[in-house]
């Protein structure tokens, strides 16, 4: 149910990190990992499932808006995701 914007005390733009500035120019990322980055949490920090999940809501839907920014790597292996960098 929707609430009044008077209950909060901060209600700061809503920006996203372009890739630029999310991303380091010579590395992959696994979708993973940028979900952490946007959070601000080291790209290997361990995770709870449940947070995992909440900040993947978060990154697919990044990485989809930002694809013009990325190249796509195949995962190496069959049980390991695929990879995303920057474009050059």
């Amino acid at each position: 149910m929707p609430v009044p914007k008077s209950e909060f005390e901060n209600l700061p733009p809503c920006d996203f990190y372009t890739p630029a500035e999310l991303l380091e120019d010579d590395q992959m990322y696994t979708v993973y990992e940028i979900a952490r980055l946007l959070q601000g949490v080291e790209p290997d920090a361990e995770l709870e499932p449940e947070t995992e999940d909440i900040l993947l809501d978060w990154a697919i839907p990044w990485v989809m808006t930002n694809a013009d920014d990325l190249v796509v790597a195949e995962p190496r292996d069959e049980d390991e995701p695929g990879y995303y960098g920057l474009r050059e």
